[in-house]
């Protein structure tokens, strides 16, 4: 009985290690079900003037209730993350809008990074110092780099956002590198989309809707893939002085 007992242990744990990604993974299909089609910029147009009205007349609630939902937005995957942003410029301007969207991203992000880490990071990272070979060589080569690979996923816009949030639980990546990368990464790109919603007024004003391309705009993009270049140039030289000392 007592070997019994002690057997199921280590599933037990190992189930109760998954329950948080899980949780996330059920709510994500949830909303993505339930919220799909409410999170839009349409229902931000039809609200806006309720919106307005409740921040002028509670802008500390405002600010903590809008923190909250971009946070669960971000944390659980749910749709809407771009409306959102859109929100804290209309609610706050571009400064401090870009603030509260960066920072509840931030948060959202990591919220996301320690659940899948937990239940499966630190098992998948120690195989991955554990085997030889190939594998143990990705690893070695993505923490050489980390710095410059984290900022870099977060930099160039072709790479979602929650995989930007899982990859590096999955390779050891520490806590504070992530939130540190997360936090700056995503400035440039947040920036552009809180001044769009700032400037939300005259769009509702002309029965328009903003237009969200602008961040491929070539005004836009070149300066972000600039920073993205400046990120991987150390890539760059580590590679070619790897293959010098060959």
């Amino acid at each position: 009985m007592h070997d019994t007992a002690d057997d199921s242990r280590p599933d037990r744990g190992g189930a109760l290690r998954l329950l948080p990604i899980a949780v996330i993974a059920a709510v994500a299909v949830g909303g993505a079900v339930l919220l799909g089609d409410r999170l839009t910029f349409e229902t931000l147009a039809e609200h806006r003037e309720a919106l307005l009205a409740f921040r002028d007349a509670n802008y500390a609630a405002t600010v903590a209730a809008f923190i909250a939902a971009y946070v669960a937005i971000v944390a659980f995957s749910l749709p809407g993350a771009t409306v959102a942003t859109l929100t804290g410029g209309f609610l706050f301007a571009t400064f401090p809008g870009v603030l509260f969207n960066v920072a509840a991203a931030t948060l959202g992000a990591t919220a996301i990074f320690l659940a899948a880490r937990w239940g499966l990071g630190e098992r998948l990272a120690a195989r991955m110092d554990a085997s030889e070979g190939m594998v143990k060589r990705i690893k070695a080569g993505i923490d050489a780099s980390q710095w410059e690979m984290l900022f870099l996923i977060r930099l160039v816009p072709a790479v979602p956002f929650f995989v930007a949030n899982l990859v590096p639980s999955f390779v050891g990546v520490p806590l504070y590198r992530f939130a540190v990368t997360t936090f700056l990464g995503i400035i440039p790109g947040a920036l552009v989309y809180t001044s769009v919603g700032a400037g939300l007024g005259e769009v509702f004003a002309a029965g328009e809707t903003p237009d969200l391309g602008i961040i491929f705009e070539p005004q836009v993009l070149l300066p972000i893939l600039g920073l993205a270049a400046l990120a991987a140039l150390p890539l760059v030289l580590k590679a070619v002085r790897g293959r010098k000392g060959l």
